[in-house]
């Protein structure tokens, strides 16, 4: 299915640039082809910190890169349309430490959900096409401003991690207590990657500057709007939203 959006898309891209070539009597190009290559940093997280996260003891971007083309069709004055396929890889590790923060565990050969307190290590890791569809504006001779929304599709995730230094009540505050140490064998994990969705749907807004004819750089925000997880998965209680900046190059053509 996903193969078949993505040979669609492709399609509606070559098919848009020849109906819509260059006039060759123009001194501006009515189509533009620009590909792009950057590098993203930011995170998966709530909006606002929930209070059974006491503090947040380490947080280490990963690699995480982007590459793909645009398709930018000029339409009148200043204003353009620009849609794309973006390859997106958005990783991140973040180590917390929680208070009565509700969790499902794996410890030994037992799976034990409840309220943990302790330390918690987490890996995010997204990789995904991307389909964004802008409104482009021209600010002058250089910079284009452009917005617009964006869907993914994943095609690989990974929502994983270790709890250790604490304890989990089972069920409750009044649960039975299972204590988790500071060691291999000690420690409990968690992976929660197959209750994420297969799509995302969100919002991006970023500037280009030409540098030259043919090269700039580009800045984009790229916001999650409905979060990571299914909407029947309870077990995480705060929605995450995947919050993403990128910096890179572009070449037009």
């Amino acid at each position: 299915m996903k193969k078949n959006i993505i040979i669609c898309l492709v399609c509606s891209l070559l098919l848009a640039s020849n109906a819509f070539g260059a006039d060759p009597d123009s001194k501006k190009k009515r189509v533009e082809v620009i590909a792009r290559a950057g590098y993203s940093i930011g995170g998966t997280a709530p909006l606002g910190i929930p209070a059974t996260i006491r503090s947040i003891d380490a947080f280490r971007p990963t690699a995480s890169m982007m590459a793909g083309a645009d398709l930018k069709l000029s339409l009148i004055g200043s204003w353009g349309i620009m849609a794309g396929l973006h390859y997106e890889n958005k990783a991140m590790d973040a180590e917390v430490t929680t208070k009565g923060y509700r969790m499902e565990v794996v410890k030994g050969d037992s799976r034990i959900e409840g309220l943990f307190t302790g330390h918690v290590k987490q890996e995010v890791t997204q990789k995904m096409l991307t389909v964004p569809v802008m409104l482009t504006c021209r600010l002058g001779n250089r910079a284009t401003w452009k917005v617009g929304p964006y869907i993914s599709f994943l095609l690989d995730k990974d929502f994983s991690g270790i709890a250790s230094d604490g304890y989990l009540r089972q069920g409750d505050p009044t649960g039975q207590r299972v204590d988790m140490g500071a060691k291999e064998g000690e420690w409990a994990t968690y992976d929660f990657s197959d209750e994420m969705l297969d799509r995302q749907f969100g919002v991006a807004m970023g500037f280009d500057w030409r540098l030259a004819k043919h090269i700039g750089i580009m800045t984009d925000i790229n916001w999650g709007l409905t979060g990571i997880f299914d909407k029947d998965f309870k077990t995480v209680e705060q929605t995450l939203y995947p919050i993403y900046a990128t910096v890179g190059l572009y070449l037009s053509f």
